[in-house]
């Protein structure tokens, strides 16, 4: 409503004639007619407000089994995160699990882009060749 009476009022402002108060005056007025109009609308036109129903394109619910097996994995793969130096471990988790940019890590942890960029290779280096990252793909 506030958009319209705007739109109204600058259309119409070249037939505007008078004071401040006038102004002011001539503005509420508009303002009141378009919520008029828009309660009018509502009662002819109501918005009757059903649930969403979920279409069958949406892929269905994972397992119980499932949604276990990705948080024993998640769970392991922080664990693993953690054997890691302090800073390393933390620019890992900002580049790899956040998804942030580099430049974005660089200036949270107060670092180079390029000290990032090898921090986190070598911590991913390092995870990659822990014997301990198998087991659970063994089990």
């Amino acid at each position: 409503m506030a958009a319209e009476t705007w739109l109204q009022v600058v259309r119409d402002l070249s037939n505007f004639i008078g004071d401040a108060d006038g102004f002011r005056a001539w503005l509420f007025t508009i303002a009141r007619h378009r919520a008029i109009d828009a309660a009018r609308a509502a009662a002819a036109r109501p918005h009757v407000l059903i649930p969403e129903v979920p279409d069958g394109s949406v892929g269905a619910v994972a397992s119980a089994e499932s949604e276990a097996l990705d948080r024993m994995s998640t769970d392991r793969a922080l664990e693993l995160v953690a054997t890691l130096p302090t800073e390393q471990a933390e620019m890992v988790m900002l580049r790899v699990v956040a998804g942030l940019d580099v430049a974005v890590v660089a200036r949270i942890v107060g670092r180079t882009p390029g000290a990032v960029r090898v921090a986190v290779h070598r911590g991913l280096r390092s995870l990659s060749r822990n014997p301990q990252a198998y087991e659970a793909e063994v089990v």
